[in-house]
């Protein structure tokens, strides 16, 4: 049985699946990483806008968490995502 058939069970809409599938694969042993919304798009194939809703509707479901990251000179650099449920 697959790691991720919970996710599978729950009434999500595709993007999300995606884009959740996207982080558990490059999450390190705590469950974080920080891709940007670009790159997330571009390696699946999705609009950065239907990322995204994608990562609002997992952190409504509380699969995920983020926080801001920040630059050396205050300017901001991407979300560190954190799987809530690994």
């Amino acid at each position: 049985m697959s790691r991720l058939t919970f996710l599978y069970q729950m009434d999500l809409p595709h993007r999300a699946v995606a884009v959740y599938t996207y982080l558990y694969d490059r999450a390190n042993t705590y469950g974080e990483c920080w891709p940007s919304v670009n790159t997330i798009a571009g390696d699946i194939k999705l609009s950065p806008a239907t990322v995204r809703r994608a990562i609002k509707d997992l952190k409504k479901v509380g699969l995920i968490e983020t926080k801001q990251r920040y630059r050396e000179q205050g300017g901001k650099s991407s979300l560190l995502f954190r799987l809530v449920k690994q």
